[in-house]
């Protein structure tokens, strides 16, 4: 099953993930992250990039962890 998602640029990825353009540069030559590639031009799935930032999420401590363990 294919999966369709708006398809952004590279300035447009940078604004999503609030990094620099050089940062989803390096990431897509080291393939950290997938990408689309038609004729030149590059594009990132939003929904990969959604993905990624629902994937780098670090749950918030339960309130007993939060006081030390007490």
């Amino acid at each position: 099953m294919a999966q369709s998602s708006e398809l952004l640029t590279l300035l447009e990825a940078a604004d999503v993930l609030r990094l620099k353009p050089s940062t989803i540069r390096a990431w897509i030559l080291k393939h950290r992250i997938p990408y689309v590639k038609l004729g030149s031009r590059v594009f990132l799935r939003k929904c990969d990039c959604e993905e990624l930032i629902a994937a780098s999420l670090v749950p918030a401590a339960s309130r007993s962890e939060a006081r030390g363990g007490q």
